[in-house]
């Protein structure tokens, strides 16, 4: 898998050599091989465990290090690596929040803001790890009054439509 092979590739490039050739091969690969480390490194946080987190920082630093100005791949990306630190800030305040021992089960991700005609956006059926990365991504751009929520499913009935 691609997406696993560039991120790995970040993580397992120790020597200053083995660097500069990652570093090269993604500015010649440009923006795919950078969107491609990019979802390598999205697919870490969504599982990223408690013991994890100051190496997943580490493994960010390193990231930031060899590739400074991201923008040069799209513009959309000019913050992305203060944007990936923060999902893992506010996931690491979930986990600190949500013991191991509760959080199995079904969660789920609401966002509203209830002095707007929009609908309620809700992410349901997922998994702690899953919910906590989604909560991590939406919460820095809440607009005014929109509020989140992580909730944890007790009871659930579903039915299928004939």
């Amino acid at each position: 898998m691609m997406i696993s092979s560039a991120w790995e590739s970040l993580i397992y490039a120790e020597s200053e050599q083995e660097q500069a050739d990652y570093q090269q091969m993604v500015h010649n690969g440009g923006y795919s091989a950078f969107h491609q480390l990019l979802e390598g490194i999205k697919h870490k946080l969504k599982f990223m465990q408690d013991a994890e987190i100051e190496q997943v920082i580490g493994w960010l630093d390193k990231g930031q290090r060899l590739f400074p100005e991201p923008g040069v791949f799209s513009p959309s990306w000019l913050h992305i690596w203060d944007e990936l630190r923060q999902i893992v800030t506010i996931k690491s305040d979930i986990m600190a929040r949500i013991p191991l021992t509760d959080r199995a089960g079904e969660w789920q991700i609401l966002i509203d803001n209830p002095l707007s005609i929009q609908e309620i956006v809700c992410h349901p059926a997922l998994s702690f790890d899953e919910a906590a990365y989604l909560y991590s991504y939406f919460r820095p751009g809440l607009e005014k009054n929109e509020y989140i929520r992580l909730q944890k499913i007790i009871s659930l009935i579903t039915d299928v439509g004939d």
